[in-house]
C-alpha cells in the first residue's frame, strides 16, 4: 500500500508530538517532519525536491499564522493539501480557511477513527469537512443522481457576499435589503442545500465556482 506523506505545523509541541505518533500508526500515512510555524514549512519547501501529500496546519502560530501561510501554499504549492487545525469552532476563521483555499479543518479533540477517516478524505474526495457542518452537500458532490439545486439570482449574489468577512448587516446594505429579508434568504438557503451554518454556504459557494480561490 502507498504511503501518503504528512507534515505538522504546530506550534504546541506535545500536541504536535502526540499527532505524529498518531499518524504514524495509520498504515498509509508517514509524518515527513513537524515544524512549529509556517515560516518553517516554507523553508523546509523551499529545499526539500519532494512535498508532503497532506499539510496539518495549527490555524493560530507566531510568526506566520496559518491563514498567511495558506495564501502562499495556494498559490506555490496548491498540490498540497492543507487540513486546519482548531481548537475552536470559530465560523470567521474557518471560512477565512475555506478562502484560502484548505481542504477541510479538524478540530483537535477529534477521534482517531475520525482523524484516520479524514486523512483518506482528503487524499481520495480532496476534501474533508466535518459531518456536522454539511453532510449532505458534501455527499451530493459525489452522486450523479443528486437533484441539481436551482439558485435564484439573489441568492447567488448573497452567497457570494457570505464567502466575504462582511457582517449580514452588511450583506444587507449591499443589498438594499432589510436584515430581517436578509435572514430569510439565509434560512432558506440552509433549507435548500441542506446545511446549518455560514461554513456550509461557503463551501457550497467554493464547490460550485460560486466563489473562486
Amino acid at each position: 500500500m502507498h504511503d501518503y506523506s504528512v507534515v505538522i505545523i504546530d506550534d504546541h509541541l506535545l500536541f504536535a508530538q502526540a499527532l505524529e505518533n498518531l499518524v504514524n500508526t495509520f498504515d498509509n500515512f508517514k509524518v515527513l517532519y513537524q515544524v512549529n510555524n509556517g515560516r518553517e514549512l516554507l523553508t523546509h519547501l523551499e529545499k526539500d525536491e519532494i512535498a508532503p501529500d497532506i499539510a496539518l496546519m495549527d490555524i493560530n502560530m507566531p510568526v506566520l499564522n496559518g491563514i498567511e501561510t495558506m495564501h502562499m501554499l495556494n498559490k506555490d504549492h496548491p498540490d498540497i493539501k492543507v487540513l486546519a487545525l482548531s481548537m475552536d469552532d470559530d465560523e470567521g476563521t474557518i471560512i477565512k480557511m475555506l478562502r484560502a483555499g484548505a481542504k477541510g479543518y479538524l478540530l483537535k479533540d477529534i477521534h482517531p477513527q475520525t482523524f484516520h477517516g479524514a486523512l483518506n478524505d482528503v487524499i481520495h474526495k480532496g476534501f474533508y469537512y466535518s459531518e456536522k457542518i454539511t453532510s449532505t452537500v458534501l455527499s451530493s458532490l459525489h452522486k450523479a443522481e443528486a437533484p441539481e439545486v436551482i439558485l435564484k439570482d439573489r441568492e447567488i449574489e448573497f452567497l457570494k457576499l457570505a464567502c466575504t468577512e462582511k457582517t449580514y448587516k452588511e450583506i444587507a446594505g449591499d443589498m438594499f435589503l432589510s436584515p430581517k429579508t436578509i435572514d430569510g434568504y439565509r434560512e432558506s438557503l440552509f433549507e435548500k442545500l441542506q446545511v446549518k451554518s455560514r461554513v456550509g454556504l461557503v463551501l457550497y459557494a467554493i464547490k460550485h465556482d460560486l466563489y473562486k480561490i
